[in-house]
């Protein structure tokens, strides 16, 4: 059973720094894509980032661009997101997820498993 577990979250004043984390466990396939995304209050999911299974192609939305850095350890099964001055607008709930494909995507619905989410609160 392939199960996903994020960590990191949490509350950070505007101008800071947090760093996600993500684990898969129970992989049975063997390349595939990490995504981050997120859902704010009353809004649908959107992308923030994706990767690759080489590293070598990242993704980022217009709105995290220079600001989040989106990472992998194949050997640890762990996907990264480095998020940097932090905005009130990043506040949400965030989900990595696996694309079982070699190269990563914005939409959601290429995105086979995901993980249950972990808050992050940016204040002003």
């Amino acid at each position: 059973q392939v199960q996903l577990a994020e960590s990191g979250g949490g509350l950070v004043q505007a101008g800071g720094s947090l760093r996600l984390s993500c684990a898969v466990s129970g992989r049975p396939f063997i390349s595939y894509a990490w995504g981050w995304f997120r859902q704010a209050p009353g809004k649908e999911r959107e992308f923030v980032a994706g990767i690759s299974w080489s590293g070598g192609n990242t993704l980022y939305a217009d709105s995290v661009k220079g600001r989040f850095t989106i990472s992998r350890d194949n050997i640890k099964n762990m996907a990264f997101l480095q998020m940097n001055n932090l905005k009130p607008e990043d506040t949400g709930v965030y989900y990595c997820a696996v694309r079982l494909f070699a190269l990563s995507s914005a939409r959601s619905d290429e995105y086979r498993y995901w993980g249950q989410g972990t808050q992050v609160t940016v204040s002003s």
